[in-house]
């Protein structure tokens, strides 16, 4: 065999490797839940986030890591099994600003938001996250009252947990993002302070209650209150509106009044003065006296009923028994 037959099937059998090398490890399937990122001599060239299959430069040259999108759960300060805490860990164990002793474990929802500084940055990320987890929980729970963290502060605890460990994760810059941050537990080392502490939380639990329950019946008085004054005020623009009307409608007839009264003076005058009467008086009958104390007319000042006497509304024949009548009753 001469060199030149060596030399050829050794570069076959090189790019044979090459091929078969480029088979292997030539591709890769990023999943809709998954985010890739690609590796170039140890240097991430790109993150890949849409699904299916691609394509790459084989080993050594190019490798791909695969990363989850989802998102993932870290427990500080307690074991679980089946969904029920069944040991609190030595992280759990901490001291309260007023100088208590509890146990207290916390749960943390991260992703992974930059591939690259999560694979190089540092050796153990979810180490680093567990640390400063930790040791945000413990500040917050350190300057925080016992009543506070076994009662109704523990959202504010939570809160203040959460924008701890945020400022350290971006310090520690190591590709992480936090979602949630959840206080599980936070109980007291001995049964009788447990005891005790449940009959304080029982007490505030009641107090609260009834605080809701006094702003239930203040807002249904209010409202009560504003429906009355409402009503109220729409009386009163009911009346307003009316008397108004009734003013105009006075105004005007004053008008016609004092119209008809420029063109007759005395008719007007006289019709005014039997109206009147016939308002002030209404059921009265009024006899005209002359001077000598004689009826001189009668006027029925009463409105004339269906069904009375005919003669009734006709005044009497004045004669002489009449006027000597008059005189003697009027003497």
């Amino acid at each position: 065999m001469t060199i030149k037959q060596l030399v050829t099937g050794f570069v076959s059998l090189i790019v044979v490797a090459v091929l078969g090398l480029f088979l292997v490890t030539g591709w890769y399937i990023v999943d809709e839940s998954e985010q890739a990122a690609v590796i170039t001599f140890g240097k991430v060239e790109e993150t890949v986030t849409e699904p299916g299959l691609k394509f790459k430069l084989p080993w050594p040259i190019q490798k791909v890591e695969i990363l989850s999108r989802g998102t993932y759960n870290l427990q500080v300060g307690y074991q679980e099994e089946g969904g029920e805490v069944v040991e609190f860990t030595n992280e759990a164990k901490m001291i309260t600003g007023d100088e208590f002793i509890v146990f207290a474990d916390l749960a943390v929802q991260w992703r992974i938001s930059d591939p690259e500084q999560f694979l190089f940055s540092t050796k153990e990320p979810e180490t680093v996250l567990y640390n400063a987890a930790s040791a945000s929980l413990r500040g917050v729970i350190g300057s925080a009252n016992i009543d506070d963290a076994l009662t109704d502060q523990r959202p504010e605890i939570e809160a203040r947990v959460f924008e701890n460990l945020v400022e350290l994760i971006e310090i520690y810059q190591i590709g992480i993002s936090i979602q949630d941050v959840k206080l599980q537990d936070v109980e007291l080392p001995t049964q009788e302070v447990r005891r005790a502490f449940t009959e304080v939380t029982d007490a505030r639990e009641e107090r609260l209650t009834k605080i809701n329950e006094a702003r239930k019946y203040e807002n249904q008085k209010k409202n009560e209150a504003e429906g009355e004054k409402d009503a109220i005020i729409s009386r009163a623009e009911g009346q307003k509106t009316e008397r108004i009307e009734r003013a105009r409608g006075d105004i005007a007839h004053f008008d016609a009044l004092y119209t008809e009264y420029l063109v007759n003076p005395d008719v007007t005058r006289q019709r005014l003065l039997l109206e009147t009467l016939e308002q002030v008086l209404p059921h009265t009958d009024i006899y005209i006296m002359d001077s000598n104390n004689d009826t001189i007319n009668y006027l029925p000042i009463r409105p004339i009923e269906s069904g009375n006497n005919s003669n009734a509304s006709n005044p009497p024949p004045l004669n002489n028994n009449d006027n000597e009548g008059g005189s003697e009753n009027d003497e």
